[in-house]
């Protein structure tokens, strides 16, 4: 189970959504606010809330400005959510407050379920973590405990760095929407687009991003994330990464896998993957895995240790 890359950047902001919950008449969310304790409890316990497309905005949005939510998306057919769920469950109980658990069942809950897809998670179980309204992708798959709890660690630890955490006295925090004013419009349109799904749109607006700077990191980032997307629309994660296990020396297959382990935050791995074929092949097919390789470095920072690395190892299997 692997964590993510934990930044705001590629966040989903669910304050859109809050908004317009709040404009529908007679539709108050069940349950309490974010200051109201903690909601309907489901059976995990009194730190596990079960949560739907009408009491989201309520138990998860307005509770997470005040305390980290992790979201659990599972359903009933799913055989490894029913491994992870008592975990985070116990988990969840044993921080006793520290944050959150809420679980979606995606198949009685679409709304919701949509939102994996605008993250580019194709499968379950998944978790995301919901801080200070904003949805980042965090777990993909089912996992031991010990594992479990030292990602979970991992990412508290990560936000705390970030700055990201709503720790601070209440009267020290910056109001919400407070950088909103310094976000560029063209930026702004197109973050709105990936909320949206609109890939094309995303597209576009990073692209006009990259053509008044070709060196905009951000807009890099955006526009290999919006391509990634498109690749992985199409594939089922496990037959693609079973197909690679049997035909390692195809190189397509390699790069289908990579996407892959890349959407579920195993960056490192994927990198290794295409980098073990750049080692293992030659022509075509060589300089196939190695560009695919260079345009996954453009997902993440420049200066990121795993790119750095895998760099490294890059030039090592060329010369």
């Amino acid at each position: 189970m692997p964590s993510r890359d934990f930044s705001l950047h590629g966040a989903i902001d669910l304050g859109a959504r809050q908004s317009a919950a709040r404009k529908q008449p007679g539709r108050q969310a069940q349950g309490g606010g974010a200051g109201a304790g903690v909601g309907a409890p489901a059976a995990g316990g009194q730190y596990v809330v079960d949560v739907t497309d009408q009491t989201f905005n309520t138990e998860v949005v307005e509770r997470s400005q005040s305390v980290p939510v992790l979201v659990d998306f599972w359903a009933e057919w799913c055989g490894p959510c029913k491994q992870l769920g008592p975990i985070l469950e116990k988990l969840a109980n044993e921080a006793a407050g520290k944050w959150i658990l809420a679980k979606v069942d995606i198949d009685a809950n679409p709304q919701l379920g949509a939102y994996m897809q605008q993250m580019g998670v194709r499968g379950i179980p998944f978790v995301a973590a919901v801080v200070a309204g904003q949805l980042l992708p965090f777990l993909n798959g089912a996992a031991p405990e010990p594992q479990v709890r030292q990602a979970i660690d991992q990412l508290f630890e990560a936000l705390r760095k970030e700055g990201i955490l709503p720790d601070a006295p209440e009267g020290e925090q910056p109001a919400a929407g407070a950088d909103a004013p310094m976000a560029d419009p063209v930026t702004q349109r197109a973050e709105d687009a990936l909320q949206r799904g609109d890939l094309d749109g995303a597209k576009a607006a990073f692209e006009e991003l990259l053509a008044a700077d070709p060196r905009n990191p951000q807009a890099k980032q955006g526009v290999a994330l919006v391509e990634l997307s498109r690749r992985v629309e199409s594939l089922d994660p496990d037959r693609t990464l079973q197909e690679a296990a049997a035909k390692p020396g195809d190189v397509q297959t390699q790069i289908r896998a990579a996407d892959v382990e890349m959407v579920s935050g195993l960056m490192e791995q994927a990198f290794d993957r295409l980098v073990s074929a750049v080692r293992a092949t030659a022509g075509d097919d060589r300089d196939a895995a190695r560009k695919h390789l260079l345009s996954l470095f453009d997902l993440l920072p420049p200066d990121d240790p795993r790119v750095t690395k895998a760099r490294r190892s890059l030039q090592s299997a060329l010369f």
